[in-house]
């Protein structure tokens, strides 16, 4: 974890909201506090080295594989957003959105999978899927990869901003990565969902499937949404799904033709507080 991620994660939104005099409260206590909790960070896992001694979770479900790696996809977890010096063993309410991964991801789940992860953060869910799926290569990556708590032969962790075409377009797109399963869960800001589902859908293998996270957010969340554009992904989605027609500037007419032409089913099911898609390519 360098300075620069340890800032945006924990202190960033707090200097946003803050009076003068606080502010600079936070500036002069932020290096102290850094190597305090640089020091308490756990340290990196070698998963390959790790599953000889756990080969037992190879033979669980998604639930408890999401809550033995603090998950929040799961039923429970404990707060990862806290920082190491504050971490209490209080566990609260995940997303439940374990039961709608099962039932689509069960069908692959011995298969010579390639997954992709978009929105990473500490590699919780990432763990997960290494015990889930024993055959898959996962690609995990996120704005912050230093974060990343776990290594594996079968794992590459790498940088990226979806909210950018120009990062999608250079690390994945143009080196011509294709992946059976696609998980989208990182900013959930309104232009990140749109661009990484209809720019990386050509990137999904034949009989995909590609996942949203927190689906809603920009239907719900004025700081999702700032702007409060329309169409959001959410409603794009019920258009298609509702034989409808959309426009989105986000969305050239090539995106949108492949797209609808290579769709197979939308699906959306709610959690224990928020949406999630389940996209399935022919």
């Amino acid at each position: 974890m360098n300075f620069k991620s340890f800032y945006i994660v924990y202190y960033k939104h707090r200097v946003k909201k803050s009076h003068f005099l606080l502010r600079l409260y936070i500036f002069l206590i932020l290096p102290i506090s850094y190597i305090i909790n640089k020091i308490l960070y756990p340290s990196i896992i070698d998963l390959d080295k790790f599953s000889l001694k756990n080969s037992d979770l190879y033979k669980k479900d998604l639930n408890y594989l999401f809550q033995h790696f603090n998950s929040d996809k799961g039923e429970k977890l404990i707060n990862q957003y806290r920082k190491p010096l504050n971490n209490v063993d209080n566990p609260i309410d995940g997303h439940c959105y374990h039961e709608h991964y099962e039932k689509f991801f069960s069908l692959k789940k011995n298969e010579n999978i390639d997954l992709l992860e978009i929105g990473a953060f500490k590699g919780n869910a990432a763990a997960s899927f290494f015990f889930y799926f024993k055959n898959a290569k996962i690609t995990s990556c996120d704005l912050l990869p230093d974060l990343f708590l776990y290594k594996s032969k079968r794992i590459k962790n790498f940088q990226i901003d979806n909210s950018s075409e120009i990062e999608i377009e250079k690390k994945i797109i143009k080196p011509k990565l294709k992946f059976d399963i696609i998980i989208e869960d990182a900013g959930h800001y309104l232009k990140d969902q749109i661009i990484t589902l209809f720019m990386l859908f050509e990137c999904l293998k034949t009989n995909g499937i590609f996942v949203i996270e927190e689906l809603d957010f920009p239907d719900t969340r004025k700081d999702m949404n700032i702007f409060d554009e329309k169409p959001t992904l959410r409603e794009i989605l019920l258009a298609i799904k509702n034989k409808k027609d959309f426009e989105s500037k986000y969305v050239s007419v090539q995106q949108k033709k492949y797209f609808l032409e290579n769709l197979g089913e939308i699906n959306i099911f709610k959690g224990a507080h928020n949406e999630i898609a389940f996209i399935t390519k022919k």
